[in-house]
């Protein structure tokens, strides 16, 4: 048996909340109980492991087997995700989630795929099965709850203007056309991405209007009070400018930012300043990270004790 170094236990017994591991420092791992994890790069920076670790301590005050179980986050990059997912299948690894730059790259990693997690062309949660892992997305799930929670908003008839074609906003509007919504108005930043996904929302799309505008230039017609979401990153660090000028959308839209952070994003500011209802994307990272839970658990998540552990990891950043 492979003998661990002093710095290898050491580096183990750290709160899996704060501990980033690295496909390498897997090479030794045989530590008991039942191992969940989220892949990114980056994904240091991520709220995942003190919500689920949080939501794994409650689970287990009603239920034994969930005593060991247990969240960490992997760094690591596209080139050795097909790598590490053979690795942490072998560890028994329960469930994983994936996050940038992976979803879309996974796809064609696992052995089977959810039907509307093949529809959207991303994957976002994967569940072990003997033969390797089944792929899941539960992104958009958690855009549609996290509008109903954040906003009160219902998808089903309402005018949709996503902002963003990438991998972010593929599940959104999938979500948002099987949700019922009555238009979905795709902003972009480039036609490729754009025509991409069209291909997708096009055989679903049944009575819904679907169509695309270059972000930089909104059309005059976009519909009044729509629910605009986005799903780019623009508008995130301070001194962005916003993805899209709200004064270009008549009347007084929702707003929802997919990015989380403690303060408005350049979007969500200017939505507030004009008195416009908005919410940033932490009520998402919550009811996605809930739907996960479960697909692994088979059992209900706590979903306030989620939404709890996820605020306070933020506002400790």
């Amino acid at each position: 048996m492979r003998r661990r170094s002093r710095k290898w236990h050491e580096h183990m017994n750290r709160n899996p909340d704060d501990t980033t591991l690295t496909p390498s420092e897997l090479a030794g791992w045989n530590e008991p109980g039942t191992h969940l994890a989220v892949i990114g790069h980056p994904v240091r920076h991520s709220l995942s492991p003190p919500m689920h670790n949080a939501a794994l301590a409650r689970m287990a005050e009603s239920d034994a087997r969930f005593t060991a179980w247990r969240y960490w986050k992997i760094e690591a990059p596209v080139e050795e995700l097909e790598a590490t997912l053979r690795t942490l299948h072998r560890l028994g690894f329960a469930g994983i989630n994936l996050t940038i730059p992976h979803k879309q790259v996974a796809v064609g990693l696992v052995c089977a795929i959810d039907p509307a997690a093949a529809r959207m062309g991303a994957v976002n949660t994967l569940r072990r099965t003997p033969a390797g892992y089944e792929g899941f997305n539960s992104d958009g799930y958690g855009i549609i709850e996290a509008l109903r929670e954040s906003l009160g908003v219902d998808v089903r008839g309402a005018e949709m203007v996503l902002l963003g074609a990438g991998g972010a906003a593929r599940a959104a509007a999938v979500a948002f056309i099987e949700g019922g919504c009555r238009s979905l108005a795709i902003g972009y930043r480039s036609r490729g991405p754009f025509d991409s996904l069209h291909a997708i929302l096009e055989p679903i799309a049944g009575a819904a209007t679907v169509r695309g505008f270059p972000l930089a230039e909104p059309p005059g017609d976009l519909p009044a009070d729509a629910v605009v979401v986005n799903a780019t990153p623009l508008g995130l660090k301070p001194g962005d400018a916003a993805p899209v000028d709200l004064a270009k959308i008549p009347g007084a839209p929702s707003v929802y930012d997919m990015n989380y952070t403690q303060a408005a994003t350049a979007l969500t500011g200017d939505a507030k300043r004009r008195g416009l209802r908005a919410a940033t994307g932490l009520s998402m990272l919550v009811h996605q990270g809930v739907r996960s839970l479960e697909i692994w658990t088979g059992a209900k998540a706590p979903v306030a004790v989620m939404s709890a552990a996820a605020a306070a990891a933020l506002a400790r950043r």
